[in-house]
C-alpha cells in the first residue's frame, strides 16, 4: 500500500473542496496579525518608556538610565517592523520621538550622572510617551 504525505492528502481534499491546500494567510489576516503584533510592541515600548520615566532623577544611576534607555530602543526596533500599520502621521510621530530620544541619549557627555541624564532626557521621554499612546489609540489597541 502506497502512503501519501499528509500535505498531499490535504491538497487532494482542497481539490475536492474539503480543505485548504495552503496555509498562506490572506492579506487581511496578515494585516490583522501585524496590527496585533504592533499593539504588543507599542505596549512594550510604552511600558519600558514608563520605567525610564519613573526613574527618580534625584537618585537614578547612570547604569539604570542606560538599561532603561536600551530597553526602549529594543522595543522601538520591534515597533519599526510593523510600523506600516500606523497612519503616516502616527508613524512619523513615534519615529521622530524615538530618534530624538536616541540622539539626546547619545549626545550626553560620558561623565553625565544618572541624575543629569534622566533630567535632560525628560522632554524626549514625554514626547515618546505621547506619540506611542496616540499610535496605540489610533490602532485601537
Amino acid at each position: 500500500m502506497k502512503r501519501f504525505p499528509v500535505i498531499g492528502v490535504l491538497c487532494v481534499g482542497a481539490i475536492l473542496g474539503l480543505s485548504a491546500c495552503s496555509d498562506d494567510s490572506s492579506p487581511e489576516e496578515e494585516a490583522t496579525k501585524a496590527a496585533a503584533d504592533l499593539c504588543t510592541d507599542l505596549a512594550a515600548l510604552k511600558a519600558d518608556n514608563a520605567k525610564l520615566k519613573a526613574l527618580d532623577p534625584a537618585n537614578a544611576t547612570k547604569d539604570q538610565v542606560k538599561d532603561a534607555y536600551e530597553a526602549v530602543q529594543k522595543d522601538w526596533e520591534g515597533v519599526k517592523e510593523n510600523a506600516n500599520q500606523l497612519k503616516d502621521a502616527e508613524r512619523e510621530a513615534v519615529k521622530s520621538a524615538a530618534e530624538d530620544l536616541k540622539k539626546s541619549y547619545q549626545g550626553l557627555p560620558g561623565d553625565t550622572t544618572g541624575k543629569d541624564a534622566r533630567t535632560q532626557l525628560q522632554p524626549q521621554i514625554e514626547n515618546l510617551d505621547q506619540a506611542a499612546t496616540a499610535a496605540a489609540t489610533g490602532l485601537r489597541c
